[in-house]
């Protein structure tokens, strides 16, 4: 029993030793294309990194990695053929393919079986990890280089490109986000130029002349390497490798280039100019010597093409596999596979369906791939939470005579610069435009100079122009008898502009309207977004909804909102002359001229005898000086310095209320005024007056939209003879108050109607443009034609020759005068006011200082005659009765104010005179002197 125990036991833990141990040997599997450009070159790649991972002695160390490798020969079909049979033999991983269509279709398997798939050269973005769980890219996703050719093309500042690519998923994939990636840099795709997989040379022909037909010369191509070289052979035959081309070419062409161990010189030839990508990979040690080594067994083996980057990503493939591996070993996982009842094998078959197996560790190898974190030939290697290698970047080259050139580099980090991507991830990103740059290019044609980027489409198609027929103002616009006959202002101007481009624009008049009604503009403009025209004529506004849907040139005249109102002329009065100020004005006006007649009256009284004489006199001396000091015809100077400053002030007050009154005056007695009583926007929407715009314009929104006014008060109008019925009528008898609309309009309407004026200012500022599609470049072309118009006064000219001068324009000015009130000059009466009141207390002020010291000079008198001198004025001032202190005080301060300051300075310097008698000890002065004196100061 006991020995029975044991045997088990031993079994037991033989059994466990063995579940611990690794596997002497794992087998993956790679797919690609022999004989093919990337596949030459990672063939190799690959053989080398195995032979390097099995004599490492770190990573699988005593796990051999066995290679199982699969011909996809470029074919979907016979790489699912190829793949399947790979699954049979129980491979743990894939790595491959290089074809992002056979990637699709592997995928699918991979999915089922639960078998890592490791892609170095699919890289159509569409394979996507929530799509296809077990796919992995281990190079750069093309999502990122179409952004990449997008920063480009916005760098260049082109709106529009041609997109040639081949039509499967690697080429429709990148198109697809190339679209997304122009639409946020507001430029577009204009033309798709799709090559059927395996095209001849004539159907290559045939996409390229189509797309040479077409506005843009941007050309973005996206193509396989091994017959992408054929297109642009083609196109230089076709005579599009020319000055004025751009040719922007994906990472295929460095493939081809890389590959090549001699440039072939016409081949060069052919490809002059471009501009083209490549994966960018940092410079290493690893790098080199892998290189050198790759070269001397290529040498060895007769290998006839070169190395291309798509061998470094094919042999970094490998060691991530292999340290994936290495790690789920580690972690105690055991390679097992398990039927998938699903897969049986029918009666007869021989597809050995039943030989596919689910490999049980595949999700957990799956996350060890994803944690990968590893430094190889091309890199940091490392994946995102979307799958991607971390910090994508691109070389960015341009071919000139046999060689490529760099001219910059993008990276997801920072965009476009010349400073190398490992320098700038050390420093904060700053994707602004200013920072974004790149060296100088050669383009087709050897030119240094930008190309525009696009011509008129050569397709045979003119330009088809929509014209707005309408009833009325056929100055502007009239649709004639046809579209042969189109003419007005408008059309005038187009035609000149379209004559000052460097290129033909035959052009195709589509005339829309029936010339009874007014069409309505905004349907017009929405005709060119859902492409039934490509540009609109006429008087179109520019404004904000019809910007979201089309692209308008700069605007070739103002043409902002106003307000028309009928005039009157106005019938005078015998009491006109009061009307050019309110009541409360006059009576204001009047205090305050009687108010600083006062205050001067007060400054100059104690200094000039012409404000001095008895109290009759000196009342008619202030009323004189303040009214005519109106007409500047006051006789009285003014001797002193406050009341000098203080008429300097009152003087100007009063210049600006006769030029205020007199102006006011000849406005009431000689324009017309407002019939309605309309004088601005405010007042026109705070009534509840009728209105009318023009039908078919954008007025009606604006006024219901804007300005909040209801609908119910706007009343629709055609013509200028509608207008002007409208306006004369009134709203008493069905007419209108007031009429809004463009400047234009109104400058017809006023041509033919003196008895109407603009009431108010102009209140809105927009212009009429001609509308083009979205990002046409067409709109930028005719903007600058415009401008040299202006420039050259040809634009003044056609305005003058279709808008005659006003007959009645003389009589504008003034519209509407209105009485001056309080509220326009309440400033300016304050400042007065208030400086007069300081004058006065500056004089009151120096009047208490010199009665402070002529007190005390008076005061001041030797003891022994104090009592005397006392006595004696106090007899002389009350001789009867007690004197009151206060009141004697003030009337003496009143005496001593309206004395004379010459008289007052005689008695002081006589008495400090005196003063300094006393000190030397002179006698003393008599009490009867002293009061001698103060009889004459009374």
């Amino acid at each position: 029993m006991g020995a029975h125990r044991l045997l088990v036991l031993c079994l037991a833990l033989a059994a466990a030793v063995a579940a611990g141990q690794r596997p002497s040997a794992v087998t993956v599997g790679a797919l690609f294309t022999y004989e093919s450009t990337i596949g030459r070159a990672a063939r190799l790649a690959i053989e080398l990194a195995v032979d390097d991972v099995n004599a490492d002695t770190v990573v699988l160390a005593g796990t051999k990695l066995n290679l199982i490798t699969q011909d996809t020969n470029c074919s979907s079909f016979l790489g699912t053929i190829q793949a399947l049979e790979l699954m049979e033999k129980s491979v743990i991983a894939v790595i491959g393919p290089q074809s992002s269509g056979i990637a699709h279709v592997i995928s699918h398997v991979v999915n089922e079986l639960h078998v890592p798939l490791l892609s170095f050269a699919a890289t159509d973005p569409t394979l996507s990890a929530s799509e296809y769980p077990y796919f992995l890219r281990s190079t750069i996703s093309d999502y990122f280089q179409m952004h990449a050719v997008a920063s480009i093309v916005d760098y260049y500042q082109w709106k529009v490109v041609t997109a040639i690519f081949v039509d499967d998923n690697y080429g429709r994939g990148g198109v697809s986000v190339l679209g997304d990636a122009l639409e946020a840099k507001r430029a577009r795709i204009s033309y798709k130029a799709a090559i059927p997989p395996n095209s001849n040379a004539d159907v290559i022909s045939d996409v390229l002349f189509t797309a040479n037909m077409m506005e843009s010369r941007v050309f973005v191509v996206h193509v396989n390497p091994d017959t992408g070289m054929r297109l642009f052979s083609i196109a230089n035959k076709l005579r599009m490798m020319a000055s004025g081309y751009v040719w922007i070419v994906t990472d295929w062409l460095a493939a081809v280039l890389d590959s090549s161990r001699s440039r072939d010189l016409d081949h060069m030839s052919y490809i002059q100019g471009i501009i083209f990508l490549r994966q960018h990979t940092p410079d290493s040690d690893a790098k080199t010597k892998f290189i050198s080594k790759w070269n001397n067994v290529a040498r060895d083996r007769s290998i006839d093409s070169a190395l291309n980057l798509y061998g470094f990503y094919a042999y970094d493939s490998v060691w991530i596999v292999a340290n994936a591996i290495d790690r789920f070993l580690d972690s105690g996982q055991q390679i097992n596979f398990s039927a998938d009842p699903r897969l049986h094998d029918s009666n007869g078959s021989t597809l050995h369906l039943s030989t596919l197996k689910i490999f049980d560790g595949g999700e957990q190898l799956l996350q060890q791939l994803l944690l990968t974190n590893i430094t190889g030939l091309t890199g940091q290697v490392r994946f995102d939470s979307d799958r991607n290698l971390v910090q994508p970047a691109y070389d960015i080259l341009n071919i000139g005579g046999s060689e490529s050139r760099l001219i910059g580099y993008w990276s997801n980090y920072s965009g476009l610069s010349v400073t190398s991507p490992e320098i700038l991830y050390r420093k904060p990103p700053n994707t602004s435009t200013s920072a974004q740059q790149l060296y100088s290019v050669v383009w087709p044609g050897d030119t240094t100079t930008k190309p525009r980027g696009w011509v008129f489409p050569n397709n045979g198609q003119p330009l088809r122009v929509g014209v707005p027929d309408k009833l009325s103002f056929k100055e502007l616009v009239s649709g004639g008898t046809g579209p042969d006959n189109v003419s007005g202002y408008n059309i005038d101007i187009f035609n000149a502009a379209i004559k000052l481009l460097p290129y033909p624009v035959p052009c195709q008049f589509i005339v829309i309207g029936d010339g009874i009604s007014n069409p309505n503009y905004d349907n017009i403009i929405s005709r060119i977004s859902t492409n039934s025209l490509d540009a609109a004529v006429g008087d179109f506004s520019i404004v904000k909804n019809r910007t979201k849907i089309a692209e308008f040139t700069q605007p070739y005249i103002e043409a902002g909102l106003v307000i028309v109102a009928p005039a009157r002329h106005a019938t005078s009065s015998a009491w006109a002359f009061l009307k050019p100020f309110t009541v409360e004005m006059w009576c204001v006006t009047g205090a305050l001229f009687i108010f600083v007649g006062v205050v001067v009256w007060i400054l100059e009284h104690r200094t000039n005898e012409e404000f001095r004489g008895s109290p009759r006199q000196q009342v008619l001396t202030i009323f004189w000086f303040s009214f005519s000091t109106m007409f500047f015809a006051h006789r009285q100077d003014t001797g002193s310095a406050l009341g000098r400053f203080v008429l300097i002030i009152w003087l100007f007050v009063v210049l600006i209320i006769n030029s205020s009154y007199t102006a006011s005056l000849t406005s009431i007695l000689t324009v017309q005024q407002l019939g309605t009583g309309i004088t601005g926007l405010d007042n026109l929407v705070a009534s509840p007056l009728p209105i009318g715009y023009q039908t078919g314009k954008f007025v009606r929104n604006y006024l219901i939209d804007e300005l909040k006014i209801p609908e119910s008060r706007l009343v629709p109008l055609t013509t200028v003879q509608e207008y002007a019925d409208a306006l004369n009528r009134g709203p008493e008898n069905g007419g209108v108050a007031a009429i809004v609309d463009e400047m234009p309009y109104v400058e017809i309407l006023l041509s033919s109607h003196c008895n109407f004026r603009i009431v108010g200012q102009q209140f809105t500022r927009e212009g009429w443009g001609f509308a083009f599609r979205r990002d046409s470049p067409l709109a930028a072309d005719v903007s600058t034609a415009i401008l040299e118009l202006s420039e050259s006064g040809q634009l003044r000219r056609i305005h003058d020759k279709w808008f005659t001068d006003p007959s009645c324009r003389s009589e504008d000015s003034g519209l509407g005068a209105v009485q001056l009130s309080l509220g326009s000059f309440w400033g300016l009466f304050l400042v007065c006011a208030l400086i007069c009141v300081l004058a006065v207390m500056a004089f009151f002020a120096r009047v208490y200082w010199q009665y402070s010291r002529y007190s005390n000079s008076g005061a001041a008198g030797e003891p022994g005659d104090a009592a005397a001198i006392t006595n004696a004025i106090v007899a002389e001032i009350q001789p009867t009765k007690p004197k009151p202190t206060r009141l004697g005080s003030f009337k003496e301060l009143m005496q001593f104010v309206d004395k004379k300051e010459e008289e007052i300075k005689k008695i002081m310097k006589r008495r400090l005179s005196e003063k300094d008698t006393w000190a030397a000890g002179s006698s003393d002065p008599s009490p009867q002197k002293v009061f001698t004196d103060f009889k004459s100061f009374r």
